[in-house]
């Protein structure tokens, strides 16, 4: 049979409804999960590939983190099985960090699709399951203690469950009925996935996805290829210094970005090796961010599949922070991992700086893992993501409370307090926390958790694990912009470990500041009246705007004093302090 085309039209409606199809399976999870991290946080990703496993589509709302690690990793997963060796009603599950995501609690479900007892294309869906054993804190040493490893095998085979299998995951889990339900709905969203793809293939009379994979595919390809040799050809380089446990040395990520036409190599040779905590980063998932930012800089409003990733090349030596060699410890890999897109954006912002932002508090994303027991001896487990200000660009300000670049949302306190026994006494935006700039970064926010202290009825000791950053190293900002503040993790008003295991006790007050985003543009040059309503709003405080940005604004009438603002901008323009 030869190859079947589509003209332009029918192209762009099969691919939209090839992303629709993915959407609906996305929102059955958003039906379907237990966790909040699920549910509320939507910290997971549907996709499906083609028969040879390459990416055709993903959810809109998919975690750059894990959908760009599982179009590696997917291919790499489904093409090492004979064709063959797949059946209606088989369920592959696996959470090999160097297979896929980068840490054990990012759990894949892998389904293959049949239409006309003809294998045509895999669906699959990460998780990041809240709890997966193990012991639960950045300073491990080695994947060992992070819990449950699971290789790929098969969950469903030929539409019988692997009883054995559950069970295994059930013994080795706090809380095993969240998990196996989160598993379930994985599964659901595979279902979803499968049943409306097979209905487009009989509604358009196609007896595969192969001839539409390769139109979709190639477009693409062209498409971003023609934005990227817009760039002109050179090595742009950049270098970024990552904090990591006290008394240890930060970890530096070396980044030499070669632009050759309308290909990208990106060199990550000479980063720091990898480390003995759980910072450390798999090809994979380092892989990800990279694309991450190549992506948004050349083709944003592309949907994503293969044909994005082909012109880009990556280098990451093994055995370094960027590429670790197994048992390293990896559960905290969004700690380093996170700052690879902010670090490209640096290395290419000379040649392209409308297309680049400032660093931003929610790099790497603030994940607060809580766990314990209740009153009644029943276990609860936890985990919210917090963002921070997201760094400016050229024209706009950085947005408030954002998770750049992972993706994913806040948690709401109503939702936190309902799954756990813990208290939120405030959250909130941090004024003066955004990197002062001709345009401002995001401010960063605050929340207050307290542990009940009832003496009639204490509550156990429970456990925190932090993974974030900032605390040591802040946000920086670009072309004159000044950095966002620093995090902080306080417990009882004093310092903690945010790398650490921290047990609290009834009574105890934690508070926990993400970080503001970089400014971008010298502060002098922001309109007075863009800060005069930055005041009005409370995100700028009076004395900072005169201090960062040297307007002055009449304390009682809250309008800028245009006279006195002038003189003190043209006083600090030609100071030497400056």
């Amino acid at each position: 049979m030869g190859k079947k085309e589509f003209d332009p039209v029918t192209l762009e409606i099969l691919w939209r409804r090839l992303i629709s199809i993915v959407d609906e399976s996305d929102s059955a999870v958003a039906r379907t999960a237990f966790s909040s991290l699920l549910r509320d946080a939507h910290d997971y990703t549907c996709m499906f590939t083609d028969q040879k496993g390459r990416e055709l589509a993903q959810g809109t709302f998919a975690t750059p983190g894990q959908s760009g690690a599982m179009a590696l990793g997917i291919k790499n997963l489904v093409t090492k099985l004979p064709p063959e060796i797949y059946r209606p009603g088989d369920i592959f599950i696996t959470n090999d960090p160097w297979a896929l995501a980068g840490h054990l609690n990012d759990v894949c479900v892998i389904s293959p699709i049949f239409y006309k007892d003809k294998l045509v294309a895999f669906t699959a869906c990460v998780f990041h399951h809240s709890d997966i054993g193990g012991r639960v804190s950045s300073d491990n040493h080695d994947v060992f203690e992070e819990g449950l490893f699971i290789p790929l095998v098969k969950l469903y085979d030929g539409g019988i469950l692997n009883q054995s299998l559950l069970d295994i995951i059930r013994w080795n889990v706090r809380t095993p009925d969240e998990v196996i339900g989160d598993i379930r709905s994985q599964i659901a969203a595979n279902y979803v996935c499968s049943e409306k793809i097979c209905q487009m293939l009989k509604e358009y009379e196609m007896d595969d996805l192969d001839d539409l994979a390769e139109q979709i595919i190639t477009r693409t390809e062209r498409s971003i290829r023609e934005e990227i040799e817009k760039i002109p050809d050179g090595i742009y380089r950049a270098e970024g210094r990552i904090e990591q446990m006290k008394g240890q040395e930060e970890v530096v990520i070396k980044a030499a970005v070669e632009v050759k036409g309308s290909d990208i190599i990106v060199d990550l040779s000479g980063s720091s090796p990898q480390v003995n905590w759980g910072g450390n980063v798999v090809y994979n998932f380092t892989y990800a961010y990279v694309f991450m930012a190549i992506k948004s800089m050349f083709g944003p409003d592309i949907p994503n599949n293969e044909g994005c990733a082909r012109p880009i090349q990556l280098i990451a030596p093994e055995g370094s922070v960027v590429n670790c060699k197994f048992p390293a410890a990896v559960a905290a890999r969004l700690v380093i991992g996170h700052y690879i897109t902010e670090i490209i954006y640096r290395a290419l912002a000379e040649v392209v700086p409308t297309k680049v932002i400032a660093a931003s508090g929610g790099t790497p994303a603030q994940m607060n893992v809580f766990y314990g027991r209740r009153r009644d001896g029943k276990p609860w487990h936890s985990v919210i993501i917090r963002g921070g200000g997201m760094g400016a660009s050229a024209t706009n300000d950085g947005h408030y409370v954002y998770i750049f670049p992972a993706n994913g949302a806040n948690t709401p306190i109503e939702i936190f307090e309902s799954d756990t026994p813990l208290l939120v006494e405030r959250r909130e935006l941090i004024p003066d926390s955004g990197g002062p700039g001709k345009m401002k970064g995001g401010l960063g926010q605050r929340e207050v958790f307290k542990v009940p202290d009832d003496e009639y009825a204490p509550l156990p000791p429970v456990n925190l694990g932090i993974q974030a950053g900032r605390h040591i190293l802040p946000p920086e900002g670009l072309f004159g912009g000044k950095p966002g503040a620093k995090a902080q993790f306080l417990v009882n008003g004093i310092p903690g470990n945010p790398f650490g295991l921290t047990q609290l006790k009834p009574g105890d007050v934690v508070i926990i500041d993400a970080a503001g985003g970089g400014g971008y543009g010298d502060p002098l040059e922001r309109d007075p009246e863009m800060v005069e309503r930055d005041v009005l709003e409370g995100y700028v405080t009076l004395e900072r705007a005169r201090e960062d940005y040297g307007v002055i604004i009449d304390p009682e009438t809250l309008k800028v004093n245009w006279e006195a603002t002038q003189n003190l901008r043209t006083s600090l323009k030609s100071s030497s302090l400056r």
